[in-house]
């Protein structure tokens, strides 16, 4: 699973680290802090460097991943080994819940974008927190909903829409979770490319064909002025 020699596990002010890592996790925030604090102890801290891979698809799937900090794609290689992204996960997301409820393989990757702090509890540990706080599960079921919600969209954004559409589409949801015009992209454009099923010589393209219409400016490379953001959405 994890390679130990290329991740660190935390020492000094391990036990703050994991109790913050807890605290902005949906699923746990709902606790009192003695509940809270309970759950903090049974969890480890680990740190990867950007680009290492947490684990692989077919790896045994034995524990939660919390992202106390850094961010964390998710992502699939088709038979061709292409690459397409699943999801990103930020500080307060995780990855590996399905194992806490049945013994199983992971069937994606996980690799850290950027330097990130990983809390870790075991599948034991956890399935223990669920028998003694059932609202625990009630946040999972939650969680899984709008997962399962999150991946119909947008395998039916990749049938139906078209790659200029699933673009647009795109800016406009960075729009919202961003909630001002003036985005940053937290994706390189390859993997832009890979998390709406396409290109990346298609993105730049049409992100130069948006400016051209006047939609758009980009500032820089991480950098996007959504101008016009109705006509966007008719693209």
């Amino acid at each position: 699973m994890t390679d130990k020699n290329q991740c660190e596990h935390f020492s000094g002010g391990a036990a703050e680290i994991r109790n913050m890592c807890i605290s902005i996790v949906p699923i746990f925030n709902h606790l009192d802090p003695k509940e809270m604090k309970e759950i903090v102890k049974e969890t480890n801290s680990i740190k990867h460097p950007r680009g290492h891979t947490i684990y692989h698809a077919g790896d045994k799937s034995d524990g939660l991943y919390i992202v106390h900090k850094g961010r964390v794609k998710i992502y699939r290689l088709s038979e061709t080994g292409k690459e397409q992204i699943v999801r990103i996960l930020e500080p307060g997301d995780f990855t590996g819940e399905l194992s806490l409820f049945t013994e199983s393989v992971h069937d994606a990757y996980a690799e850290s974008m950027e330097t990130t702090e990983l809390c870790v509890m075991s599948r034991e540990n956890f399935q223990a927190f669920l028998l003694k706080y059932p609202s625990i599960s009630l946040k999972v079921l939650t969680e899984f909903s709008s997962r399962l919600a999150q991946t119909e969209k947008q395998s039916a954004s990749i049938a139906m829409e078209s790659a200029e559409t699933r673009i647009a589409m795109y800016l406009a949801h960075l729009v919202e979770k961003q909630n001002q015009n003036v985005i940053t992209l937290p994706l390189s454009r390859k993997d832009i490319a890979s998390h709406i099923g396409t290109t990346p010589e298609t993105v730049s393209r049409k992100l130069k064909e948006f400016e051209d219409s006047g939609w758009i400016k980009q500032l820089n490379q991480n950098t996007i002025d959504i101008i016009d953001l109705d006509a966007l959405l008719l693209a």
